[in-house]
């Protein structure tokens, strides 16, 4: 069963509080993603394994702390969505290596995760907003988004007895 908070915390609050977890699981990409380029594996593939466990961990710390949601409903569709949004910051990861690749192929393990920890964090804004406006949001705003007329059930008028 899933609880939800009466009001909603504030945005600031919420803002303070996905700092705050993305401070934690970007030190999680960044040291996972460090250790496998270290142990061998090639920096995308290294970036991309990082990047899900981040994710998932990312997910589900900003769905209970974040935007204050337990249970189980919905927990599925929630990280579902949120891998929709992992693409933007893979994207955005995997590019930058590519780009670091081209300019500075012999580049070390200490600039390449600086390129991806740069990377991670221009796309930080865009998670934000789709997890507030999408992922997470409230089931107040998702009526008013469904609230037009057309997407409204009509009512089926009574027999007359």
């Amino acid at each position: 069963m899933t609880t939800m908070t009466a009001p909603r915390i504030q945005l600031s609050q919420q803002v303070i509080r996905f700092a705050g977890v993305g401070l934690v699981t970007t030190a999680l990409h960044l040291g996972l993603f460090a250790a496998l380029v270290r142990g061998g594996a090639a920096t995308q593939l290294a970036n991309g394994i990082a990047l899900v466990i981040a994710t998932v961990a990312n997910t589900a710390i900003n769905r209970a702390w974040t935007f204050e949601i337990s249970g189980r409903r919905r927990l599925a569709i929630h990280h579902g969505q949120a891998l929709v949004i992992f693409a933007i910051t893979y994207t955005a990861t995997t590019l930058a290596l590519a780009v670091l690749g081209a300019l500075a192929p012999g580049a070390g393990t200490a600039v390449q995760t600086a390129v991806v920890a740069v990377a991670n964090v221009l796309s930080t804004a865009a998670r934000f907003v789709a997890m507030r406006r999408w992922i997470f949001r409230s089931p107040a705003a998702a009526e008013a988004g469904a609230g037009t007329e057309s997407a409204r059930t009509p009512e089926v008028p009574s027999l007359p007895q």
